[in-house]
């Protein structure tokens, strides 16, 4: 069974940056996707990044674009999340998912960020 820990979650200030990992165990990802959701407080969970475990393409939402990065470590099975130019819109639990249908998820971190 796959599991996925998110860490690197706080407080920031507006214009800040953080850095989200998740580590993942259980098993090779190399047909995986995996990625980084988020949910605010009222908000419906949304899609942040993805990238594809072999090969490492990405994808993110327009929102995010140009100011996060996704990357990933196949040495460690960790994903990282590179947060630039924070806005307090920004603020949510962020989420780690892999698997088809983005079938398992991680705890979530909470993400703070002060205007």
């Amino acid at each position: 069974q796959v599991q996925l820990v998110e860490s690197g979650g706080g407080l920031v200030q507006a214009g800040g940056s953080l850095r989200l990992s998740c580590a993942a165990s259980g098993r090779t990802f190399s047909s995986y996707h995996m990625g980084w959701f988020r949910q605010a407080p009222g908000k419906e969970r949304e899609f942040v990044a993805s990238v594809r475990w072999s090969g490492g393409s990405t994808y993110y939402a327009d929102s995010v674009k140009g100011r996060f990065t996704m990357s990933r470590d196949i040495t460690k099975n960790t994903v990282y999340l590179q947060m630039n130019s924070l806005k307090p819109e920004d603020t949510a639990v962020y989420y780690c998912a892999a698997g088809s249908s983005w079938s398992i998820w991680g705890q979530g971190t909470q993400v703070t960020v002060s205007s």
